[in-house]
């Protein structure tokens, strides 16, 4: 019978293994006590005999792989084990031997599988607390580093780690660590990480009142259990591993953000709701909102330098595929260079000169969107993704457009992009009923007159030269605090406004420096090449108030009546002011705006766990506060340019240099035809205005083709979105 290079190398290695085993039983057996008992005896040979195993490095290798790996083969084994060469078998083999005739380690006869036993594990576990305390009591310690390496604990490398990270004084670092050495020492610990060295020196700085150095020493990141929820509760990450990857690196960056870049002062603001500050973990990276000639950007063709070297390279675009394939690479990338909305303009030109082939158009333009809706998203809202149409240019390409992002739009269950139809120079009605059809399927449509994104923030752009301009946002003040605050002093509420609107607009502009910073060295490649790194491009710092009709009609006890509305224009008009004035100080322009934003849900249940739910929520429809203003769709046919709630929407308009969210509430029943009117009669009342409805989606299959309230008529599934 032929044996396996395995029995060959084990048989050939048999006599040596016996005769070196002899030998060594032999000196066991002279140290045996020849009076003792024979149970005894071979309890304690067996005992030297497992230590005399211990003795090799190359054997508690083998059980440490086999602990850590599982069953495997003898070549897969010894080849873990670095018994590469023909001249190490008779070696390899002889250390293999030695653990099975201990029973340390076990052949699994069918499976021809090596794994290690209870005993093996046990003398493994042996080794390590043996290896442990070896290095404590010889005063060696070995640090498990973040880089993931070992090395001998080396405390000069603390003291350079507290002058370079920390800024401390040599003497003051010497002294830190010679106290946190002690500790180390007192406590014995076995398992010394870099993580628990920097926790012992922020603490011993604590102790000695250096809360500054602990700030620039602290390690951020999240606790275990936090990791661990993240992982266990999947049903809130909707995007993959990307969805757990950015949540984690954000929480990092929000952490930095709040400790170590925004003044105190704002960061306490932020933490205690007086303002709220929006997706603080890429806050001081990239900005809010951009609007976009996209028209110069693909005939240019995208120039992103050294960076995204796997994203096609596209040229100069003219052809119908070129084109729609450039839109889908500037969508997928500006996507990535803005927290909030991407607005593109110019989208109709570009096309006029394709007129001649419509269906191809809207056949091209429909897959463009389609593969551009799987960008990353950095939160668990993705960046909007908004097409400014302009009514009056040419209808045949807005049309197509439209046609297109209707099947776009019956495709996807909750659309990241939108339209913005500006009516300024064209009229409603050529839209209107195409447009109703959309909102029924659950499709976004804004309709505004001038550069205005979808959340109603007008573009602040004073400068024409560049296909870019951008907004800084994501701050909102919460105006019920305020008023909570102010003892029903209106005077001192605008003041306290003022007040708090000043430090809140000096970390704007610092977020515009970080960001252009961060620009120029290569983060937003998009914005770096065509911005010239931001210095051709105009930014805007928005200021958002939450609230403000909580505040003076609730809680300051004014009437909603001309009298209290006039209260309410006078708060508008300080925070405009106040916001010039800073902006002329600051060198930038500032704008004050009311529109969405998750603040107000946040502001709201902290107002109600401060001052009572009662008092904080009595004149909320909700549990948050008001953002913009509602118009019901059921009540507008019966308006004129003269009603209260359009002249009271108009004046805020005027009053807001940064925008007005005006939401147009659609019934969740109504139909098309009543839809379409409702649209055209608010274009005749207001200039801007975004129609809302809830349309019920399945979470489980995405299913939206039809009304439906209690469970998924496709799937069954009861989860609704």
């Amino acid at each position: 019978m032929k044996l396996s290079d395995e029995e060959l190398e084990l048989d050939l290695d048999a006599d040596l293994d016996s005769d070196l085993d002899a030998d060594l039983d032999a000196d066991l057996d002279s140290d045996s006590d020849p009076k003792r008992g024979g149970i005894l005896q071979s309890t304690s040979k067996r005992v030297r005999m497992i230590f005399s195993v211990m003795a090799s490095p190359n054997r508690i290798d083998i059980l440490r792989i086999l602990n850590s790996k599982g069953p495997l083969t003898y070549s897969e084994l010894k080849s873990l084990a670095g018994f590469k060469s023909k001249k190490e078998s008779g070696k390899f083999a002889y250390h293999l031997r030695k653990l099975l005739r201990q029973s340390l380690v076990a052949l699994n006869k069918s499976e021809r599988r090596y794994t290690i036993t209870n005993l093996g594990k046990l003398v493994l576990s042996l080794a390590r607390q043996i290896e442990e305390r070896s290095i404590i009591e010889s005063g060696k310690m070995y640090v498990r580093t973040s880089h993931e390496s070992i090395e001998e604990f080396n405390s000069h490398k603390i003291i350079q780690s507290l002058v370079r990270e920390g800024s401390l004084p040599l003497e003051l670092a010497q002294k830190i660590t010679e106290e946190v050495e002690n500790r180390i020492y007192k406590y014995q610990t076995t398992y010394l990480t870099g993580s628990l060295i920097r926790e012992m020196v922020n603490s011993v700085l604590l102790e000695h009142g250096h809360e500054e150095y602990r700030n620039k020493l602290a390690r951020l990141g999240l606790p275990v259990f936090d990791v661990q929820e993240m992982i266990s509760n999947l049903d809130n990450v909707d995007n993959g591993a990307e969805g757990l990857l950015f949540n984690t690196g954000q929480r990092v960056f929000a952490e930095h953000l709040l400790t170590n870049i925004l003044p105190k002062d704002v960061a306490d603001s932020h933490l205690s709701g007086d303002l709220h500050i929006t997706h603080p973990g890429i806050w001081s990276m990239i900005p809010d909102t951009i609007f976009v000639n996209v028209k110069e950007l693909i005939e240019d063709g995208i120039d992103l330098g050294g960076k995204y070297l796997d994203v096609s390279r596209i040229p100069a675009s003219k052809q119908l595929d070129d084109v729609t394939s450039s839109l889908s690479v500037v969508i997928a990338l500006l996507s990535k260079e803005a927290s909030k909305e991407i607005v593109l303009d110019g989208l109709v030109p570009l096309f006029t000169k394709y007129s001649k082939s419509l269906p191809e158009l809207e056949q091209k333009l429909s897959d463009a969107f389609a593969t551009a809706s799987t960008t990353s998203k950095y939160n668990k809202t993705s960046t909007n993704i908004s097409i400014r149409l302009q009514l009056g240019t040419d209808t045949k390409i807005i049309n197509s457009i439209i046609n297109a992002y209707k099947n776009y739009t019956k495709i996807t269950p909750i659309p990241k992009i939108g339209l913005i139809i500006d009516a300024d120079k064209g009229k409603i009605t050529d839209v209107s009923e195409l447009v109703s059809e959309i909102l029924l399927l659950g499709g976004k449509v804004m309709f505004a007159k001038g550069q205005t994104s979808s959340y109603g923030v007008t573009n602040g752009s004073t400068k024409t030269t560049g296909p870019l301009s951008i907004n800084l946002e994501s701050v909102s003040i919460n105006l019920p605090r305020l008023a909570f605050e102010s003892n029903k002093d209106e005077t001192y509420f605008r003041a306290r406004l003022a007040l708090l609107m000043k430090p809140a607009l000096a970390s704007m502009a610092l977020r515009k420096k970080e960001i252009s910073d961060l620009t120029r060295r290569g983060l937003n490649p998009i914005l770096a090449k065509n911005t010239q790194y931001m210095q051709r491009s105009s930014v805007s710092l928005v200021v958002n108030l939450v609230g403000l009709k909580e505040s003076v009609f609730n809680i300051l006890g004014f009437k909603d009546n001309k009298e209290g509305r006039d209260i309410l224009h006078k708060v508008i008009e300080t925070a405009v002011d106040v916001g010039a004035k800073k902006g002329k100080e600051l060198g930038d322009t500032v704008a004050i705006s009311m529109t969405e934003t998750e603040a107000s849900t946040r502001f709201a249940n902290l107002d109600g766990e401060k001052y009572g739910k009662n008092s904080a929520l009595n004149s909320m429809d909700g549990d948050s506060y008001s953002q913009g203003i509602v118009i019901k769709a059921s009540e507008i046919s019966t308006f004129t340019n003269k009603s209260e709630p359009i002249l009271e929407s108009n004046k805020l308009s005027k009053l807001l240099n940064g925008g007005l969210l005006v939401t147009l509430e659609i019934d969740k029943n109504a139909k098309a035809d009543e839809i379409k009117k409702a649209i055209e009669k608010a274009s005749e009342l207001t200039p801007s205005f975004k129609p809302v409805r809830n349309t019920p989606i399945c979470g489980e299959c995405g299913f939206k083709d039809e009304p439906f309230e209690d469970k998924c008529p496709k799937c069954k599934s009861p989860y609704v979105v």
